[in-house]
């Protein structure tokens, strides 16, 4: 678990880690910012004590590292790992059939946001990241996400093969996805309980975490593009899992 404090920035984001009940130590608020979502920031912070500082929109960017930061950023606690046990524990509080998304090699923290927004969305009881070649959660992972980054149990582990065996002793189905796969993911029943993995930009699923998967399907692509964007193909499969268990 990590301790330092890190920068969210962005209406969506900072509102989602106010509505999450993360720890806020200060929040920087652009000076003549009028809208709706902003006076909720103001009321929290007047609400919960929370440092209020009002600036220009230069010093925030300066704060966040970026311009698009739609005057406002927060410092927060980082984001906390989960161990897989917490994941597990999701679904059951939920009483819902497991659902987690482990993620091969997924380096781009824009994609690493978009998945988590779809997953979150989608209902995933969490996912699973490598400690190595994966990108890690972020101020830039948070924005992309909206949010959803507050609210998705994410557990960061050293070894994939291992958690994969882990989760095969709980009885859930392991489905990988790889292009070359000749079974389609409409042949496969996500009913059960399922861990879908999906490989990273360029390099796909790594063979040795391939060949733990208990089934492997592909995405039929019937144009001249051969692959999909990886948050892409996360929805589609998500969405696919949520299709199936609504029957």
């Amino acid at each position: 678990m990590r301790s330092e404090s890190d920068i969210v920035y962005g209406l969506h984001p900072v509102l989602e880690m106010i509505r999450a009940g993360r720890p806020i130590g200060k929040i920087y608020l652009a000076l003549h910012k009028s809208e709706k979502e902003s006076e909720v920031i103001r009321v929290y912070a007047r609400q919960q004590g929370i440092s209020l500082l009002l600036v220009n929109k230069d010093q925030i960017a300066r704060i966040a590292g970026t311009t698009q930061h739609q005057g406002v950023a927060a410092v927060v606690a980082s984001e906390s790992y989960q161990d897989l046990d917490a994941l597990i524990a999701v679904s059951i509080k939920r009483k819902e059939s497991p659902f987690f998304l482990l993620l091969d090699g997924v380096e781009d923290p824009r994609n690493l946001g978009a998945i988590l927004r779809t997953a979150e969305a989608a209902g995933v009881h969490g996912v699973v990241i490598p400690k190595r070649r994966s990108a890690s959660l972020s101020p830039v992972v948070g924005k992309t996400s909206a949010g959803a980054m507050a609210h998705l149990p994410i557990a960061r582990v050293t070894n994939l093969s291992q958690t994969i065996d882990q989760l095969k002793k709980d009885n859930i189905s392991i489905v990988g996805m790889d292009a070359a796969s000749k079974i389609s993911y409409l042949q496969v029943d996500l009913q059960s309980p399922v861990a879908i993995v999906v490989g990273g930009e360029g390099g796909g699923i790594h063979q040795k975490v391939l060949e733990r998967c208990d089934q492997v399907i592909s995405l039929p692509m019937r144009g001249m593009v051969s692959s999909l964007n990886v948050s892409v193909a996360v929805g589609i499969m998500a969405y696919e899992v949520l299709r199936q268990r609504a029957k």
